[in-house]
């Protein structure tokens, strides 16, 4: 029997390269190669020319299984904003696909009452709803972070309403039920991490109907080893958003901590941007710290997906500094399946992820003479890189992911 999967994003990786729109995709293209499924994938977007008045829908690939849909939904409850296409025009696609597994890996920019659409569709469809990020638990962009820099260990609405005070304890009280009453309708979530799956059932969803399952990667080949360079013992790299949450200041401030005996010994490359999106205060202490000792720090900039094992090839650690909790950083996964071992920050899905020691290293979180002191034993300590290199298991590829996922689609 062949099972008919329709998979959801909050957008479309060809626009905008997070985490989760990956692999979305990537997951869909594992189905498009099985036998015994057929997969259709539904991306949001907001993208000139790919919409007119009135089009709902419109379709990336010849046979129309790879289609963009015109909508958006409020920030703070994630309502859809386009009742028209919620109502009308969705309804009619989900009617005439009709899908046996309904698999959406997000509900913003989509709007929340999607879920509700497809129960009244398709009642005795499967829905399957992953859960990337804490968006449903914080409004203050799902990172459980306090506005004074302290990590949130469960939100309430008192607290909530300090973080982002133009919205009252009720309001906060009123959002948790509404997005709760659509999750009741989800047959069951994935986690990509048992950090997150703990605090959902913190916040109230049944143990049982979470299942952790691993973001796949694809199967390619390695990145080589970069080769003996002199007095160059140890490249650090940091790949990423520059966002005022990864902690790269944090990594630049460490780095500038290190004695300059271990600094001839070492560099650090940083390949990554965005931060030009955020406070202006914000990129111009990164553009500063960037370019002070361009001789010792080498800012790479951005990067496709198709540059990562070029760049990886130049490193021998990955640095993950983030001051927050982290999920399932996807540039973990990255590292791991090019044999890199991972330094980041001691809390929540990173240091779920790396083991202390076997695969790389932890630091106290946001603490820069803590990352100092484990980035110059990384350089000093002989030995050390090529035993967690060999503690390094690369992670689960696609199609392993695509596996798990067919195992709860069937109940």
């Amino acid at each position: 029997m062949t099972l008919r999967i329709l998979v959801v994003a909050h957008s479309h990786p060809a626009f905008t390269k997070g985490g989760a729109e990956i692999t979305a995709y990537q997951q869909y293209q594992a189905f498009r190669a099985r036998t015994d499924c057929d997969a259709w994938f539904l991306a949001r977007h907001a993208v000139p020319g790919f919409e007119r008045p009135g089009s709902a829908f419109a379709a990336r690939s010849e046979d129309g299984r790879d289609l963009l849909y015109r909508q958006d939904s409020d920030y703070f409850d994630f309502s859809a904003t386009h009742l028209r296409h919620l109502a009308h025009d969705l309804p009619a696609l989900l009617a005439e696909i009709r899908p046996d597994v309904v698999h959406l890996h997000h509900y913003v920019n989509l709007g929340i009452e999607t879920i509700r659409v497809i129960r009244n569709v398709l009642p005795d469809c499967r829905i399957v709803l992953t859960l990337h990020e804490f968006l449903a638990i914080c409004n203050r962009q799902g990172q459980m972070l306090k506005t004074d820099g302290r990590l949130c260990e469960a939100a309430n609405p008192q607290d909530c309403h300090l973080c982002i005070p133009e919205r009252s304890p009720p309001d906060y009280f009123l959002r948790e039920r509404y997005l709760k009453g659509f999750f009741s309708l989800v047959d069951h979530f994935i986690s990509p991490s048992e950090f997150l799956k703990q605090r959902y059932v913190a916040w109230g969803l049944p143990r049982e109907s979470i299942d952790v399952v691993e973001n796949g990667q694809p199967p390619i080949a390695a990145a080589p080893w970069r080769q003996a360079d002199g007095d160059l013992r140890t490249v650090f790299g940091y790949f990423g958003q520059i966002t005022p949450y990864k902690g790269v200041d944090v990594l630049l401030e460490a780095y500038s901590l290190l004695p300059e005996e271990v600094q001839k010994h070492c560099r650090l490359e940083v390949h990554g941007g965005g931060h030009d999106v955020f406070t202006p205060e914000f990129r111009e202490s990164m553009d500063q710290a960037l370019s002070q000792t361009p001789d010792k720090i080498y800012y790479a900039g951005t990067y496709a997906p198709e540059d990562l094992r070029r760049r990886m090839a130049n490193v021998d650690w990955v640095v993950v500094p983030s001051i927050w909790w982290e999920n399932s950083p996807l540039v973990i996964q990255e590292a791991f399946r090019h044999g890199r071992p991972v330094i980041c920050s001691n809390i929540g899905g990173m240091a779920e992820k790396v083991t202390d020691g076997k695969n790389g290293l932890h630091f106290r979180v946001a603490d820069p003479a803590a990352l100092a002191a484990v980035l110059e034993t990384a350089v000093m300590e002989t030995g050390l890189l090529d035993r967690l290199r060999r503690g390094v298991e690369p992670p689960p590829t696609i199609d392993d992911t695509a596996e798990a996922c067919l195992r709860i689609y069937a109940g």
